[in-house]
């Protein structure tokens, strides 16, 4: 097969798998119960693409190619293609999507089995797979923000899928409304664009960049900002992503670890030689990525639900790879976004196998009688799983060890190349790069003190649980911690695929050679002043620096939870007073959006839209009705059922006529 039918192909079969899965469960109830067959089908959707992508990866000859479908829109001049770009960034967004993706739904065949939906899950997955390969590998603004919207409507199928618990609709909702003011700003940098080259292709857009007006390109830059920081979860539009958490776990693992959250880095680096013509609104990146980092960081040591301590944990990485796009890194954004997938995959993936322990558990004591409510997520009431659960401690240990920065593992490479280059753009002359870096310090510090915290809250120490001398749960089955082990290793390994600068020169920065613009990819990067040799000195301390940040934050959090167990957080309220009680509130966004915003929103609802609605609009309904009630009151006389009456009215009729005949 050439490459436009395997690009073709990669990107129907997961829809052809949802539509399958969906239409077939919907229409023939039998179907459902074949979840052997339906998580099948459902994988291999998404493994087949990811196999294309590998076969695509080996033939690529580093010039980029394009795959025209069909002509989607034709108006005047304006014509726009459903095409597709295959280049370094797109094939590599494409390998980590179908390749995590793939081992999600591997894992979701095991952590789904038992529920009703099952068949309707799949077909969620599957089709959020399509709209995320829409979103990297779309030719143009419009394929692409077609995929944009396609993955916001998956995430609010998936994030409420337990809709019947009303807190998981109403996050799905929040999702979706927040993401929509981001979308709004995207679509009018796509306007300006437009407006202004006349073609939404991205050759268009990045040759011809660099003519548009200084203030219309950091318009467009800005605009495409608030855009990213919607799906990206950055200030102020972080507040859906820990609430997205209601959904399975399998989807926290795939939405917001591994594709979705990341679709602002992607369209960031995508958009990367326009970035750059607009320094000051890189600044505003920058900073508000280092805000949102540690802001993010700071919230996660007090939380006690584990899956709410990961969400603020991907907050706050992204945080950081917002950092490396804003002094010029694109490409480390993208490494970090790969290696993040690897790590947070496995961490999401490996709560989730914690609270189907956990779920175990609570059935047993409900089997016994207990009155007890155990919360599954709550890290305050598991302790000493490493027994019971070795393979799900030990990949999560691995994965906590990575995004700490643990050296040699993935982590350390990507987050400390991310802290060496806002180090490097400060050092030659951007000097809010310099807060950016301190920033970067110390959420690092912070991310090993509160990653180690979850995974001794959870794994070490006594069994916290009622009845633990009785009761205790079972490793996951294979079909969930084989995708564990898979990403745990990558956790490992991923890194080594960016060694950083110092070592060999740089030559065995593979990631920088296959995406970065000096060696032919499609990532510009800001040029930096040359070094002096002696710099080699200052970037091995900084590795260094990177190495002993995290083992000290590792190493503090495992002697002081280990020692002490929840009550060190008892400990850090009494110290930290105000400061804890505000991070334990999530700095009150929430409520702060809810004074200004909901408030105010249903307050004119019920105030004028209600009575508008009610009286107005209502009103004119119901009268049109009445008045046609009215008229046809009138005209029933007339059908009286007497034939004379009917023969009187036809031959009225007909004298009417000759008479106009005659006379008009």
């Amino acid at each position: 097969m050439n490459i436009d039918s395997l690009v073709l192909l990669a990107i129907a079969l997961p829809l052809m798998g949802a539509a399958f899965n969906g239409l077939v469960g919907l229409f023939a109830p039998g179907y459902r119960s074949n979840k052997t067959l339906i998580g099948t089908l459902g994988t291999l959707c998404v493994a087949i693409p990811f196999a294309i992508g590998v076969l695509l990866f080996i033939q690529f000859d580093h010039d980029a190619h394009i795959t025209r479908a069909f002509t989607w829109m034709s108006a005047g001049d304006f014509t726009a293609d459903f095409g597709y770009r295959v280049d370094q960034l797109s094939l590599l967004m494409m390998l980590i999507v179908t390749g995590v993706g793939a081992l999600i739904h591997i894992y979701s065949i095991g952590y789904m089995r038992d529920d009703p939906g099952f068949w309707k899950f799949f077909a969620y997955l599957n089709l959020f797979i399509f709209a995320m390969l829409n979103l990297v590998l779309g030719d143009n603004l419009l394929v692409l923000f077609l995929g944009w919207e396609g993955v916001g409507l998956c995430s609010y199928l998936l994030i409420g899928f337990w809709f019947t618990d009303l807190k998981n609709s109403e996050a799905a909702n929040k999702a979706f409304i927040v993401n929509r003011i981001g979308d709004f700003a995207f679509l009018l940098a796509m306007f300006i664009l437009f407006k202004d080259l006349g073609s939404l292709d991205f050759d268009v857009i990045l040759a011809g960049g660099a003519s548009l007006a200084p203030a219309t390109i950091n318009w467009v830059v800005f605009l495409l900002f608030i855009g990213a920081t919607g799906k990206s979860a950055q200030i102020p539009l972080f507040v859906w992503l820990p609430d997205a958490m209601a959904g399975p776990t399998p989807v926290s693992a795939l939405i917001h670890a591994a594709t979705m959250v990341t679709s602002g880095l992607y369209l960031l680096a995508r958009m990367s030689s326009l970035v750059l013509l607009a320094p000051g609104v890189m600044t505003f990146i920058a900073i508000i990525g280092a805000l949102t980092a540690i802001m993010a960081a700071t919230i996660a040591i007090t939380q006690n639900d584990i899956k709410r301590v990961l969400a603020y944990s991907t907050v706050s990485q992204l945080g950081f790879m917002f950092m490396a796009a804003g002094v010029g890194a694109f490409f480390v954004a993208i490494f970090h976004v790969m290696t993040h997938a690897f790590f947070k995959g496995c961490l999401f993936l490996g709560s989730g196998s914690v609270i189907h322990g956990m779920h175990e558990v609570e059935h047993q004591l409900e089997e016994e009688g207990h009155e007890v409510h155990l919360d599954p997520q709550d890290m305050r009431t598991m302790g000493g799983l490493r027994k019971y659960m070795p393979a799900t401690s030990i990949t999560y240990l691995i994965s906590t060890l990575a995004i700490a920065g643990f050296p040699l593992m993935s982590g350390f490479f990507s987050k400390d190349e991310i802290l060496f280059k806002a180090f490097e753009y400060g050092y030659s002359g951007n000097g809010y790069a310099w807060f950016v870096w301190v920033v970067g310090i110390i959420t690092a510090l912070l991310t090993a003190f509160y990653m180690m915290r979850s995974y001794v809250l959870t794994f070490r120490g006594k069994e916290r649980w009622p009845n633990a001398d009785r009761i205790h749960p079972h490793e996951s089955p294979a079909s969930m911690t084989g995708p564990l082990w898979a990403l745990a290793v990558l956790a490992i390994v991923g890194g080594f695929l960016g060694l950083p600068g110092v070592i060999a020169h740089g030559d065995l920065n593979w990631i920088h050679h296959w995406l970065g613009a000096p060696y032919g990819g499609p990532v510009a990067e800001a040029v930096v002043a040359e070094h002096e040799a002696s710099f080699i000195v200052v970037e091995w301390i900084l590795l260094i620096l990177g190495g002993v940040i995290a083992l000290v934050g590792l190493g503090y959090a495992w002697r002081v939870y280990n020692r002490d167990g929840i009550e060190f957080d008892q400990k850090l309220a009494i110290d930290f007073r105000g400061l804890y009680t505000t991070w334990a509130n999530k700095y009150y966004w929430d409520e702060g959006y809810d004074k200004a915003v909901v408030k105010p929103v249903l307050g004119l609802a019920r105030r004028v839209m209600d009575p508008f609605d009610r009286y107005i609009v209502d009103g004119l309904v119901n009268g049109l009705g009445s008045m046609v009630r009215a008229f046809s009151s009138l005209f029933k006389y007339l059908q009286t059922g007497v034939v004379q009456n009917y023969a009187v009215a036809i031959l009225f009729g007909v004298v009417l006529l000759l008479g106009l005949i005659i006379f008009g």
